[in-house]
């Protein structure tokens, strides 16, 4: 360990840099990481960038198709539904799907 790497740990750390648990993928020694930069005090190297793909997250417009096509599938089963309790039923299931598709639109 160089002087140089043992002086350049002490002021980060100094200023705010903490240890991390994790050792050095090269090495295996200590690192010290501030404002996302990590440097090992044994042999100076810092990991490779890299580019770490973006998780795509469900939009709302997902949830809002499928609660369009819920929509229209209970719309047709109630034209075709003669019993007046299955009617009841399927208005209150259509009831909470546009009170659901509200709810994201408020969001």
């Amino acid at each position: 360990m160089s002087k140089d790497l043992q002086k350049r740990a002490a002021e980060m750390l100094l200023n705010g840099a903490t240890l991390l648990s994790e050792p050095c993928p090269y090495c295996k020694g200590v690192r010290v990481m501030k404002e996302g930069q990590a440097l090992c005090i044994k042999c100076g190297r810092e990991p490779e960038k890299r580019d770490i793909p973006k998780e795509e997250k469900p939009e709302g417009n997902s949830l809002k198709k499928t609660l369009e096509k819920k929509l229209e599938s209970l719309s047709k089963e109630l034209e075709g539904e003669t019993d007046h309790e299955k009617q009841q039923t399927i208005l209150k299931s259509i009831n909470s799907v546009i009170e659901t598709m509200d709810k994201i639109k408020e969001k």
